[in-house]
This record gives structure tokens, sequence and C-alpha cells, in this order.
């Protein structure tokens, strides 16, 4: 069992900057992909970005050059920092935890809103 602990989201202005942060905890973290997703009010939950167990990235068109995700093994936390914000960035994120059998884990979420 892993549980996942967001933190980090708020209000922020269009063109401003937040990071979060999503603390693991149970079972190894560093053999897990981990990722960002993110669901705004009426749309479904998508991905923001990802990161493998070896450091591969994978991010959304939506936020290309402008999202980051990083992770620290010895302190089983996973980041994502979030530059240039939009108001379409907008939603509640969720951090999410894989293991080897694509067996699912979920953060409770954080609010991030842009606006002005």
């Amino acid at each position: 069992q892993v549980q996942l602990v967001e933190s980090g989201g708020g209000l922020v202005q269009p063109g401003g900057s937040l990071r979060l942060s999503c603390a693991a905890s149970g079972r190894i973290f560093s053999g897990y992909t981990m990722g960002w997703y993110r669901q705004a009010p009426g749309k479904q939950r998508e991905l923001v970005a990802s990161i493998t167990s070896g450091g591969n990235t994978n991010y959304a068109n939506s936020v290309k050059d402008r999202f980051t995700i990083s992770r620290d093994n010895a302190k089983n936390t996973v980041y994502l920092q979030m530059n240039s914000l939009k108001p379409e960035d907008t939603a509640v994120y969720y951090c999410n935890a894989k293991n080897i059998l694509s067996i699912n884990y979920w953060g409770q979420g954080t609010q991030v809103t842009v606006s002005s």
C-alpha cells in the first residue's frame, strides 16, 4: 500500500508560479512511476506529467515548457513546478503512483486556482 499526500496548491495570478509536492509513504517509492493529473469542473481527469523510476518524463502538450516534474527518491517525494500559469490550469491536481503491475494509488488532491 502507498499513501500519497499533496501540498502546495493555492490561488495565484496568471503568469505566476506554484510548486506542488507529493510525499509518499508505505511501500517502495523508487520503483514506481509517479505522475500528476488534474481535473477541472465538468471535465475528465487528465495526465499532466509523469516521471519513471529511471527519470524519464512525459508531459501533456498543454503544459510543455511551462511545467517540470521531478522526484527525490531519498525523500520519497515528487514535485511539479508550474510556471507561467494560465486560468485554464485551474483544477484539482492529484498525485499518482503506479507500480510495475499497473496498480494505481492516488492522493486526495490539491486545488490550484489561477485568477486575477
